[in-house]
C-alpha cells in the first residue's frame, strides 16, 4: 500500500467514527424522549486494493447504513387516560392538521411510537405538535359537541381499552358513549355497540428499521418499509388480542440504553484517535520521503 493510499484509509477511519459518535450523541440526548428508537452505526471496508501474489491490502472504511432499532422501550404509568403506549410492533397514525382527510392509505399516514395525546380545543385528539390520531376508518378521531344532548355531547375520556375501543363521559356528567366516527355523536357504552364503532387506528410495518425518520418522533413508509398500500378498516387496523394491546395511562419510554451507548461512545473515541495516530505516522514517513528526495 502507499503513503498516499495509508492516508486516505486514516481519513476514512476519522470520517466515519465521527459519524458514528453522532448517532450515539443523538441516542443518548433521546434517551428521556417519548417513543425514541435509539439507531446504530453498521460499517463495512472499502473495495481492496491488489498488492500481487493473489494479496489484496484493505482501503478503509465506509460508513454502511445507519440502522434503526425497534427494540420495546420500558412503560412508565401516567395519570393521564390519553397517554397511551403500544404492546407490540405496530404504529400509531397520525395526520397532518392540515392534510385532507381521510387519510385513504395506510402508507400514506405519519407513524409513531410516541402516544402522548391530548383532546385539543377542537375535539381532536391530537399529539403535542398538533398531529391528529386516526380512526380505523383513516380519519382524524374528533368528539362531538354539536348534537346538543346533554348524554351524547362530548365531556372527557374515561377509558381507552386495549383494543382501542375509546369511552368518554357526556357533558352531562352521568352518561357514558363510546367514540363513533369523526363529529359524530358516540354510541351507548353498550357491550352490542363494542363492535360497530371505530377505534384508534395501528398500522404494522414488516421491516420497521426502513421507515424513514421526520423527527417529532414521527415515521413515514418508504418502498422498502413494507407498510400496507390498502385502506384502513376495523379488522385491519386494531390491536391483535394479547399479543398486541394499546395500553392507556401508560407512555413508552426511549429504547436507549445509557450503559451500552457509553462503552459504544468510548469505543467509537479509542478508534478515532487510532486513526487519527494513523495519519500523523502517515505524514511524519512522507516528511522523510521527501527530505531523502532533497
Amino acid at each position: 500500500m502507499s503513503i498516499t493510499s495509508a492516508l486516505f484509509t486514516g481519513v476514512s477511519g476519522l470520517l466515519n467514527n465521527g459519524e458514528a459518535m453522532n448517532v450515539i450523541g443523538n441516542n443518548i440526548a433521546n434517551v428521556n424522549t417519548v417513543g425514541f428508537k435509539g439507531a446504530r452505526s453498521l460499517f463495512s471496508d472499502r473495495l481492496s486494493e491488489s498488492i500481487g501474489n493473489n494479496s489484496q491490502v484493505g482501503k478503509g472504511v465506509q460508513l454502511q447504513t445507519v440502522q434503526n432499532l425497534f427494540t420495546q422501550g420500558s412503560s412508565q404509568s401516567s395519570e393521564n387516560v390519553t397517554d397511551l403506549s403500544i404492546q407490540g410492533n405496530s404504529f400509531f397514525a397520525l395526520k397532518s392538521p392540515v392534510t385532507a382527510a381521510p387519510v385513504a392509505l395506510q402508507s400514506g399516514a405519519y407513524l409513531s411510537r410516541a402516544g402522548a395525546f391530548h383532546v385539543d380545543n377542537n375535539l381532536y385528539l391530537v399529539n403535542p405538535d398538533g398531529y391528529q390520531v386516526l380512526d380505523t376508518t383513516g380519519n382524524p378521531i374528533q368528539f362531538s359537541r354539536t348534537t346538543g344532548s346533554a348524554t351524547t355531547d362530548f365531556g372527557k375520556v374515561t377509558k381507552v381499552d386495549p383494543n382501542g375501543l375509546i369511552t368518554y363521559l357526556a357533558s352531562d356528567g352521568i352518561t357514558l358513549n363510546y367514540y363513533n366516527t369523526t363529529g359524530a355523536a358516540g354510541l351507548p357504552a353498550l357491550p352490542a355497540n363494542q363492535a360497530a364503532v371505530q377505534k384508534i387506528a395501528v398500522v404494522t410495518a414488516s421491516d420497521p428499521t426502513a421507515l424513514s425518520k421526520l423527527g417529532g418522533s414521527l415515521y413515514q413508509a418508504t418502498a422498502d418499509a413494507g407498510v400496507p398500500a390498502a385502506a384502513f378498516s376495523i379488522p385491519d387496523n386494531q390491536p391483535n388480542g394479547t399479543s398486541e394491546q394499546v395500553l392507556s395511562n401508560s407512555l413508552e419510554q426511549s429504547n436507549v440504553d445509557m450503559a451500552n451507548e457509553f462503552v459504544k461512545m468510548i469505543i467509537t473515541q479509542r478508534a478515532y484517535s487510532a486513526n487519527s495516530k494513523t495519519i500523523t505516522t502517515t505524514d511524519q514517513m512522507t516528511q522523510e520521503v521527501l527530505g531523502l528526495i532533497r
